[in-house]
């Protein structure tokens, strides 16, 4: 199977010096990324406009479309500028981290973030379009914070509608954390005029409160919450921590049972560490990927979802690029995440049943350390023996490391094994993600089958 070299290029960091025009970007240029699918099956990508500081960039989110969530096309944005009331409150010249959701009334909300870097002077505005293409008509502020008047930062914006179907506003950052308050279910403003929420999620003054991109998703499989978000910098450290809940007001609890509030634990290990900076052996390597959303869809199986996040290239961390990931829930209902960026289901469907036991290159995700994780050769083989995984739905096993690791015991995972696109060889292939028993997150890909 040929790779697309259209697909491939966003694997490969521009020249130094290069510059390309908007409708040449692709899925490149975008932080802060969000997906939702229309009507007519068309996917829609909102994205931040102010990365660059530019005066090139243009302001007012940017808009993406995709018939197939792998090859995207800049459109323009969503408005001309900062609507005047975001940007008279913070004197922003760009929006940030917008979130966009289909109301129950059939319109669709984009809940948008103005501000200024370093600053939690900020407002999270609300726009309300008939389609994902717009019109979008501004409605004001939801939630406005001001420097040395509060501690929370009103930036970073998510919604998720609850168990009884009711919206919900997860919003923060560095500052004082992450924040939730319940919304209108008709107006799509806050329940309580003035409210600010409560905290789900905080990090410790030592590392800057450095926590920020929080997504919620309900599981109705489970009849409970994922809380996303990202830990350290956007620059070079951002990685990807998980806690669950079984309320949305929390508390959310990582795989250890930590408080993801608990800012007397070790800063690094509050959190399920479920994606870093990594690189393949011989493949690009990627730096900082963070600032999630998640998009569910319906699939033949019943629901499928994907990590929506940007990577910078480990080569040039100047550059970037949105990628998206299958996630899968383990046995025991553990969010993990692909190591291996979409590709389409064309390419991603095994020909026929493949053995697990082989020798993978294996990614291990480990909370402490903020360095890009190298893939290692390792055996792996299943805990019930022979198993092969079909072309279709992936599988819940438990696989088991055959060799010591640094002179450690064999390691066993709770599993997930599916089918992939191996980007660095070009192919159809296995890949797996798991976690251990001291909540480590694992994640690999097949070198060839026995």
């Amino acid at each position: 199977m040929a790779i697309d070299l259209d697909v491939s290029r966003e694997l490969l960091p521009l020249a130094a010096g290069a510059r390309q025009e908007p409708s040449s970007w692709g899925a490149r240029h975008a932080h802060d990324p969000t997906v939702v699918r229309d009507d007519d099956g068309t996917y829609y990508m909102f994205s931040t406009d102010a990365v660059a500081n530019s005066e090139d960039i243009p302001a007012g989110v940017h808009i993406r479309t995709s018939a197939d969530l792998v090859e995207w096309t800049y459109i323009g944005t969503a408005f001309d500028g900062v609507p005047e009331a975001a940007a008279q409150w913070s004197g922003a010249v760009g929006l940030w981290a917008p979130d966009v959701v289909r109301w129950p009334n059939g319109e669709w909300h984009m809940y948008y973030s103005a501000s200024t870097f370093g600053s939690n002077t900020s407002a999270i505005g609300l726009a309300v379009a008939p389609s994902p293409a717009g019109p979008w008509e501004d409605r004001g502020l939801v939630v406005a914070t001001r420097k040395g008047e509060h501690s929370q930062n009103a930036i970073d914006a998510a919604v998720t509608f609850d168990a009884d179907d009711f919206p919900w506003l997860t919003y923060g950052s560095f500052f004082s954390g992450i924040y939730i308050l319940p919304l209108d279910r008709n107006s799509g403003l806050p329940l309580v005029e003035g409210d600010l929420g409560s905290v789900i999620a905080r990090r410790a003054k030592s590392v800057e409160g450095a926590v920020e991109g929080a997504f919620v998703l309900y599981r109705p499989e489970e009849d409970r919450y994922v809380l996303f978000c990202s830990y350290d910098s956007l620059f070079n450290t951002y990685n990807m921590r998980v806690g669950v809940a079984d309320s949305i007001t929390g508390p959310y609890r990582d795989f250890r049972g930590t408080d993801m509030t608990d800012v007397g634990a070790s800063p690094e290990a509050v959190g399920t560490k479920v994606l870093g900076g990594y690189q393949f052996d011989g493949g690009t390597g990627w730096l900082a990927p963070g600032h999630n959303s998640i998009l569910t869809q319906a699939c033949p199986d019943g629901m499928e979802y994907f990590a929506v996040h940007h990577v910078r290239f480990a080569a040039d961390p100047s550059q970037h690029v949105v990628q998206l990931r299958r996630v899968f829930f383990t046995a025991s209902g553990w969010p993990l995440v692909s190591p291996q960026p979409f590709a389409g289901v064309q390419r991603e469907t095994l020909p026929a049943p493949v053995p697990v036991a082989g020798t993978w290159q294996v990614l291990r995700f480990a909370p402490e350390s903020a360095d890009l994780v190298r893939a290692v050769a390792m055996e792996l083989e299943s805990t019930t023996g022979h198993c092969a995984v079909s072309a279709g739905a992936p599988a819940h096993i438990r696989l088991r490391t055959v060799a010591p690791i640094g002179g450690q015991d064999a390691v066993e995972l709770d599993a997930v094994v599916f089918g992939s696109w191996d980007w660095t060889r070009g192919r159809t292939a296995l890949s797996f993600s798991g976690i251990d028993q001291h909540g480590v997150a694992w994640s690999g890909t097949q070198d060839a089958p026995r």
